[in-house]
């Protein structure tokens, strides 16, 4: 990201939607904040999974035109708590567990947020064989520092279907314009979502701004947003990851960090519609906006259900 574009204003919205906890199923922290930016700027609803959304009408009820982010950020839950007062958990969403190890979550009860560390056993104590192997999901465990399950379940209020939620704070880099943080995955798209409709007046069209739920265990909330908000057109803000890394060919890139949003024309989820997506590259290049295409072999966004929905959404 590259602050010199982008105000403190916009800056200080995307900390609080990326520090916002909310895995998919349990996005009420960012519905929150989107409601509460939201509600003066058009008529809000939400639908019966819980994905809400703002309609803001210009000069004609049609075409209508939804702008789609999902809320929710992949995380965990609690399976149960050991006699010795350690949680075993199930993954919401996709993890490599390479990456949990060591990983600082909270664990969020009715009235609190629990701080633990992911731990397994250590490799001083396994043997050859499977120090050089990936760890088994079954066996990690989370460290609340509890004495005993009764410690954990009646003083800590940690109990099974508990959501945890991985820590990462909302960090400037060196580089000024570069920030690290947790869930910018979707929280990027939300923020984009929320100050377009805070901005735009005077527009020819009715605009949806949405933020969806479950995105990241199946495209749940986008399975029903197009029949709550029987969209003409939709456009999904998503953020994709950067490929422009160490052991990724450099001629394969799609998406380079700084060099602008990325148009997917292709995932094996959903093909853009060709005269929108030639829409979108003439506007970009018409405004000097820097953009990048991408054709994707794996992943999806929420356009691979929301374009089969209604009566079928470009």
């Amino acid at each position: 990201m590259n602050d010199s574009h982008v105000s403190q204003k916009s800056i200080q919205l995307l900390k609080d939607l990326t520090q916002a906890d909310a895995i998919s199923g349990h996005e009420f922290e960012v519905k929150s904040i989107f409601r509460s930016r939201l509600e003066k700027a058009g008529d809000i609803n939400l639908d019966r999974i819980g994905s809400i959304f703002c309609t803001k009408v210009g000069d004609s009820e049609a075409p209508r035109i939804l702008l789609d982010s999902h809320m929710d950020e992949i995380g965990f839950i609690v399976q149960r708590i050991t006699s010795s007062g350690f949680v075993k958990f199930v993954t919401v969403g996709g993890w490599w567990s390479h990456t949990l190890l060591a990983q600082r979550v909270n664990i969020l009860t009715k009235h609190d947020k629990v701080p633990g560390v992911i731990g397994a056993t250590p490799p001083h104590l396994l043997d050859k064989g499977k120090r050089d192997q990936v760890m088994d999901l079954q066996d990690l465990y989370i460290d609340i520092g509890a004495e005993d399950q009764r410690q954990a379940v009646e003083d800590f209020g940690v109990k099974p279907g508990c959501a945890i939620v991985p820590v990462g704070p909302f960090l400037p880099l060196k580089n000024p314009k570069l920030f690290s943080a947790k869930a910018f995955d979707n929280r990027v798209g939300v923020a984009l979502v929320i100050e377009t409709l805070e901005q735009l007046n005077n527009h020819p069209n009715t605009i949806i701004g949405c933020g969806t739920v479950q995105e990241e265990v199946g495209l749940r909330g986008a399975t029903t947003i197009g029949h709550s908000t029987q969209p003409d057109v939709a456009i999904v803000l998503e953020c994709p990851p950067a490929d422009d890394i160490p052991g990724f060919d450099s001629d394969a890139t799609q998406g380079k960090l700084g060099n602008g949003c990325q148009v997917r024309l292709f995932d094996p989820t959903h093909i853009a519609n060709p005269r929108l997506a030639d829409f979108v590259i003439q506007t970009a290049e018409e405004h000097k906006i820097s953009h990048q295409i991408a054709i994707r072999q794996s992943g999806g966004t929420n356009a691979g259900a929301i374009h089969k929905g209604h009566a079928g959404v470009p």
